[in-house]
């Protein structure tokens, strides 16, 4: 399919006023151009404009007005609505899969997950359930109930340009809330197709504001939500640097936040571990996405005994990888989003050598490959665990460590900023025990024998420290969505108080 057939097909080409779409549908803009370019190729795919100040204010009203007739709607007729979303996602999953590869660069994997969440969600709108509690007053019930909170603002990252936005927005419709979402800058199409989907949707059950898209530049359109008392809730995703000004931000108005920052994420190896489990495991952990999700492996813990032999057959394993344009078939590894995330990488190699690094394998440009962000997965040795190495670059870059007796292992595990995911290879049941447990590995995700990519939709996904401590898609993640409401219903004719407490009246 060509790239206008791509584009018809999901509808994009009809958008020419702008990209900003409320609940009047989609808004002429008033902003500038944004041109959205490929980078497997470094050319330009199509132009939106960008959304004004005025622009962003008309989407939060429409918002806000949509949310009272939301938040009435039974919650399973709402779970309808996100089950019709979760059908007609499946109905283009391929054209907005290749459009997500087209404009990012990474393989086809990205829809399937908002599928996935959507059929989560559908469950969860007859299951938000509160509790009843035993009242110390006779004649009395207690009970805790959850409630909508309001419209919420998502402003996503652009390794993942759709399925995080659907972590949020199916769990939000479900719980009574509206959306406005902001994506990234170098992915505006993605967006535009999701929000046609959607708006297709949200027509077939007379429904409008539900879900709600603007984009423009974080600075501009980021800081006005941020702002906004309209958006009780924002979920960010993005660097650390800017999480922390999203929670300064948004807690200076009372407001809450879902934040889901930077990864260090490390797979500790084991003398006893199964090399051939652990090498699939740390491959694609490092290399998937060009490494360039924030779960993707950044540092390899290895036992002393083994590091030679399984940093060689890694070697040898990135030396298969097949780097190209990732809508080729047979590519693993498509290009960095950006020519400064190139830049990032190298600069990153040269302090790593100037701390002591040894390059194993890669460490290379590949502008023969079709464009200036192809560059080659690289392995390197590391002495210690240095100041680079507690850094998070968005590049395939693996730091290897080696250390001896597991109490070493899981110090250098902790040992950086970040905790968003972890993972141990071991045949040993107390190493693994040790790693889940309190003692162990400090991270909002810890698995043994399998990496650190590749989270279900099932399990909250979050992590801690300077990741930020946010929790999206599954388990319990749905409360951070809804307020929690105590009552007391007295249903006796007396009027006892608590604690004892006596007066006469």
């Amino acid at each position: 399919m060509t790239t206008r057939a791509l584009l018809d097909r999901l509808q994009i080409a009809s958008v020419n006023a702008g990209a900003c779409s409320g609940a009047d549908g989609w808004i002429r803009g008033a902003g500038d151009q944004l041109v959205s370019t490929n980078p497997a190729t470094g050319e330009p795919i199509a132009a939106v404009t960008r959304s004004s100040p005025r622009d962003c204010e008309e989407v939060v009203s429409a918002a806000a007005r949509a949310f009272e007739p939301w938040r009435d709607r039974p919650a399973p007729k709402r779970g309808e609505l996100v089950r019709d979303l979760g059908n007609a996602l499946r109905e283009f999953k391929e054209p907005l899969g290749d459009l997500v590869t087209l404009e990012m660069g990474k393989i086809r994997v990205e829809v399937q997950e908002m599928i996935d969440i959507c059929d989560f969600a559908v469950g969860l709108s007859r299951q938000l359930y509160g509790l009843t509690l035993a009242s110390e007053r006779p004649g009395h019930r207690m009970m805790e109930q959850w409630h909508p909170l309001g419209p919420v603002g998502v402003i996503t990252a652009f390794n993942f340009p759709v399925a995080v936005w659907s972590w949020n927005a199916a769990l939000a419709a479900v719980c009574g809330d509206p959306v406005v979402w902001k994506p990234a800058e170098p992915t505006p199409l993605a967006a535009i197709a999701v929000q046609h989907i959607a708006n297709r949707v949200m027509a077939d059950h007379g429904v409008s504001g539900v879900f709600n898209l603007v984009i423009g530049p974080g600075r501009v359109i980021g800081e006005q939500m941020l702002h906004d008392p309209r958006l009780p809730l924002i979920s960010f995703t993005g660097s650390t640097v800017v999480g922390r000004r999203v929670a300064r931000e948004v807690a200076g108005r009372f407001g809450r936040t879902i934040l889901e920052l930077g990864g260090n994420n490390a797979i500790i190896v084991t003398a006893d571990a199964k090399l051939d489990l652990a090498l699939r495991a740390i491959v694609f952990g490092a290399v998937g996405t060009a490494g360039q999700r924030c779960t993707s492996t950044r540092r390899l813990i290895v036992h002393r005994s083994i590091s030679a032999e399984l940093t060689e057959r890694l070697a040898a394993a990135y030396g298969q990888v097949r780097i190209g344009n990732p809508l080729a078939d047979g590519t693993l590894m498509g290009p960095l989003v950006t020519l400064d995330a190139v830049d990032a990488m190298f600069a990153t190699l040269e302090q790593a050598k100037a701390e002591g690094g040894e390059v194993v394998c890669g460490a290379r440009r590949r502008p023969d490959l079709g464009a200036q962000q192809y560059v080659e997965p690289t392995i390197i040795r590391m002495p210690a665990q240095t100041a680079i190495v507690q850094q998070e670059t968005f590049a395939p870059i693996l730091f290897v460590l080696e250390f001896d007796d597991i109490d070493e292992a899981v110090r250098l595990h902790n040992g950086v900023p970040q905790g968003l995911s972890s993972a141990i290879f071991t045949e040993h049941v107390r190493h693994a025990e040790r790693f889940v447990s309190a003692s162990g590995s400090d991270c909002g995700i810890a698995n043994v024998n399998i990496g650190t990519s590749g989270a279900e939709i099932g399990g909250a996904f979050g992590g801690e420290k300077e990741t930020g401590g946010g929790r999206e898609s599954g388990s319990d993640a749905w409360k951070a969505y809804m307020r929690r409401q105590t009552n007391t219903i007295n249903w006796s004719e007396a009027l006892p108080l608590a604690q004892g407490i006596t007066f006469d009246v």
